[in-house]
């Protein structure tokens, strides 16, 4: 049973409590939380509460999240871009087009059904039976590296590097129009939209600080090749960073608005690098991944 854990700061007391955890944990609808709380299987301060509880202040609630009972996922002979691989992880690099993990609409084709192929049983398990070896994630439209944990001892010590800022991920993407300072950083919280449940946004309402750094790679009319460090993780961070400082990630159909491209068929942003501490023998590894086809044409194309 996997455990999420919340501790209510001052902007989010008052909200009712199934319309927080809905808001704040992924891919959890607020009818999917009141099942939850039914059950038992949400406390504040220890205790059951009701649906319709109020959060105040300093309340600490815990959610303890089902395992699935039937994996959805099956092993598929899907080929793997594998760049490094022990017995305790693999370094992969994840094309464009590739779900992580199953889900509603993607049970097939994903990157661990992949893994169930190639590794078998030796995937950690800490994020259950529908996620085996999934550590961090990138999006579908997100080309690049991922690490893969193969045993859960691998898994826990890499899930504190990523919670400790002590795991390097950068990307390189393009983004619509010049923008104006060679480097920069965005420090703007993220929390889930308001009004689209489907997307994130820069805001101060039930949200996580979230920080990105960038440098100019090189200018071109109309779009700039930039370089982003991720401090934190948040989901669709680079993208809303980006959206929110009026330069959206190039063909993002989600947050690039009257901008979006749709010849890219999918946002121009590839995890080119990766670096972290080996969990086993404490040895700092690090990778890359070139950019791919659909990147390196674009640029042509804009130059």
């Amino acid at each position: 049973m996997n455990e999420i854990f919340f501790k209510i700061e001052e902007n989010s007391a008052n909200a009712r409590i199934d319309k927080y955890i809905s808001e704040n944990a992924e891919n959890m609808t607020r009818s999917a939380v009141q099942k939850l709380i039914a059950e038992g299987c949400v406390t504040v301060n220890g205790k059951i509460p009701d649906k319709n509880l109020k959060i105040k202040t300093g309340d600490e609630i815990t959610v303890n999240m089902p395992e699935p009972e039937i994996c959805e996922a099956l092993p598929e002979n899907i080929p793997l871009d594998i760049v490094y691989e022990d017995d305790d992880l693999l370094v992969v690099n994840k094309p464009r087009g590739m779900v992580v993990h199953p889900a509603t609409g993607n049970y097939t084709g994903t990157l661990v059904n992949a893994l169930m192929y190639h590794c078998g049983d030796r995937l950690s398990s800490i994020n259950g039976i529908i996620r085996p070896g999934i550590v961090h994630r990138i999006d579908k439209d997100t080309s690049g590296l991922l690490i893969v944990a193969k045993n859960d001892f691998a898994h826990n010590i890499l899930a504190e590097q990523i919670k400790e800022h002590s795991f390097t991920r950068k990307y390189q993407a393009v983004v619509i129009g010049n923008v104006k300072d060679d480097t920069g950083t965005v420090n703007a919280p993220i929390g889930r939209h308001q009004t689209d449940r489907k997307k994130m946004a820069v805001t101060l309402k039930n949200s996580r600080n979230a920080v990105t750094h960038y440098k100019v790679i090189a200018r071109y009319n109309g779009y700039t090749h930039v370089e982003l460090t991720l401090e934190t993780g948040r989901t669709h961070q680079i993208r809303v960073h980006m959206a929110y400082i009026g330069h959206p990630v190039a063909g993002d159909p989600v947050y690039s608005g009257k901008k979006y491209l749709t010849k890219l068929n999918g946002q121009c942003l590839h995890a080119y690098y990766i670096s972290f501490t080996h969990p086993r023998t404490n040895e700092i590894l690090a990778f890359s991944a070139p950019l791919p086809e659909y990147f390196t044409d674009f640029l042509k194309s804009i130059q």
